[in-house]
């Protein structure tokens, strides 16, 4: 391995180097636009009509990007998985059936691995689209469509390494996956469904009546309680605050933290003040129904550390705070 002394390293311009890197993939990204012609329509239509699995294959470095390209596809509502080809040609052509539609990347287009299995698809007449730099090679004579991911140069300094051209396949790869994704009518709570243990999947599934406190949990005092009352319904509850409510339920106000401060400074006696004379009125409450991630922007903005939730006649059914939200990993 090369070694470099460290007024070598000092006296290399990396920001250059980088930059350098990032244009010439940009440039190759560029010229792929005028590739999303019919070919793709027509790819797009045959994985549209797939009865069974996308299956995507690659060998190397393409097939780093072949697993991407079918992890994204299965995330946005186009079933699919990644079967490595040199697995495929002992046993793993089992898992491709004649309803499934195959993608296969090679650069070269003449990758051994891949060519081996083509007559095998072939012969179950199992759809083939390949992705290669090479329109005349092998794989893209053969297969039903051919997707022209060529580059003009590699970002490596040799024109070697794979770098333009793995990150070109992968941009078509996501090309295919969200024009998909539009067409199916693929929503945010489906992406969510397939991401429940994530935090994309968090911020779009948890609703307020997810996180919220209820029954007894939730605090909450008569509007004749007294201003000691109060204080101990939020020490006891632990939200740093309680709700005001008449016989019905209904919210009349909040008190919280802060208003407490404010009431101290006007030394009220917390023992003969009633809580309704220094309550917040007019507080804003939220729906159950509504996402718990649209709150976190409304209480940072209105600096607002918890919320009364309501029905619609204005019943007390919950309430949270921000450390609910945190634990909840919806931030």
């Amino acid at each position: 391995m090369p070694s470099s002394s460290k007024t070598d390293i000092q006296s290399h311009d990396f920001q250059r180097l980088g930059l350098a890197v990032i244009k010439t993939e940009l440039a190759e990204i560029s010229a792929l636009q005028t590739r999303i012609n019919e070919d793709f329509s027509r790819a797009c239509e045959l994985l549209l009509n797939c009865k069974g699995r996308i299956v995507v294959t690659g060998m190397g470095k393409s097939g780093h990007i072949g697993g991407k390209i079918a992890a994204t596809l299965a995330s946005t509502g186009s079933p699919a998985f990644f079967v490595h080809p040199g697995e495929a040609s002992h046993g793993d052509l089992g898992m491709i059936t004649k309803n499934d539609v195959v993608i296969a990347l090679s650069n070269s287009g003449n990758t051994a691995e891949i060519a081996t299995i083509i007559p095998i698809l072939k012969r179950f007449a199992v759809p083939l689209i390949s992705m290669t730099g090479d329109k005349n090679s092998i794989l893209a004579t053969e297969a039903d469509i051919n997707l022209d991911v060529s580059v003009s140069k590699e970002a490596c300094p040799h024109d070697l390494a794979p770098t333009s051209s793995t990150t070109v396949a992968l941009v078509m790869g996501d090309a295919l996956a969200v024009a998909l994704l539009q067409v199916r009518g693929f929503t945010a709570e489906d992406f969510a469904l397939s991401h429940p243990g994530g935090s994309l999947g968090k911020r779009l599934l948890l609703h307020v009546s997810d996180i919220m406190h209820t029954e007894s949990s939730m605090p909450k005092v008569n509007e004749s309680a007294t201003v000691s009352e109060a204080l101990l319904e939020m020490s006891k509850k632990g939200l740093g605050m309680t709700a005001i409510v008449d016989k019905q339920d209904r919210v009349l106000g909040i008190y919280t933290d802060g208003d407490l401060r404010r009431s101290l400074d006007n030394n009220i006696n917390v023992h003969k003040t009633v809580i309704s004379d220094v309550m917040s009125k007019n507080c804003r409450t939220t729906g159950s129904s509504e996402l718990a991630a649209s709150m976190v922007k409304i209480m940072e903005d209105k600096g607002i550390n918890g919320f009364l939730v309501t029905d619609d006649n204005n019943k007390l059914i919950g309430a949270f705070n921000m450390h609910d939200i945190l634990r909840a990993g919806i931030v």
